[in-house]
């Protein structure tokens, strides 16, 4: 199971508010075991707040986090837009580029607030508004994902491990480069908060920042 995770954030998921989740996500997911990482799938970790048209979301994506949007998109048909606001990545990359497809599926848009501080796979989920706006004073970012003891470097990029990386990215952004960009851009261990400049080469936002 590979995941997208960035350790660096101070505070655990507003979902738990449990103290053995703090000390388990914060030493970053290159250092989990197999059972740390079950534990993280185990729990809920994903905080999903209907606020009329929009669904406010925090914490960490984890197994857990598909069947809870589901449940909540389905007693709130009114929603139209994510906002995520503290999302330092994903511990289930599956669940969360099927979380992102759901999103594009239902033509749903995402923000980022001025507060807002996503990374990793938290980073993918944004990519998956149909409309992707943020405030200035936002933070994305991204690194390689990790899988045991290897990274997505490791593995050529002929490797089929990376294709559904990159059909992710061909969908929602219309072409695979930012994922090489991606897995290049930081280690499985670090982060790199992308730039302004980043931001418009890759076609991440479809609304000018919002000052």
């Amino acid at each position: 199971m590979s995941f997208r995770f960035h350790k660096a954030l101070g505070t655990a998921p507003a979902a738990t508010g449990n103290a053995l989740l703090a000390g388990l996500c914060f030493v970053g997911l290159s250092g989990c075991n197999a059972l740390e990482s079950a534990y993280l799938n185990w729990i809920e970790t994903t905080e999903f707040t209907v606020d009329g048209s929009d669904l406010l979301v925090e914490g960490v994506i984890n197994s857990r986090s598909l069947n809870s949007f589901n449940a909540v998109i389905a007693d709130a048909p009114q929603v139209q837009r994510l906002v995520l606001l503290e999302v330092p990545g994903s511990v289930d990359d599956d669940t969360n580029l099927a979380l992102g497809h759901r999103v594009r599926d239902l033509g749903l848009d995402t923000h980022l607030t001025a507060d807002s501080e996503v990374h990793s796979g938290g980073t993918d989920l944004f990519l998956s508004g149909v409309r992707r706006s943020m405030e200035d004073g936002a933070i994305m970012g991204v690194h390689s994902w990790g899988e045991g003891d290897l990274s997505a470097t490791d593995f050529p990029e002929d490797d089929p491990i990376h294709s559904v990386y990159v059909d992710y990215m061909e969908r929602m952004l219309g072409d695979g480069e930012f994922y090489w960009f991606t897995i290049e851009a930081a280690p499985v261990e670090d982060t790199h908060a992308l730039t302004r400049a980043e931001i418009q080469r890759f076609g991440i936002l479809t609304e000018p920042v919002i000052q």
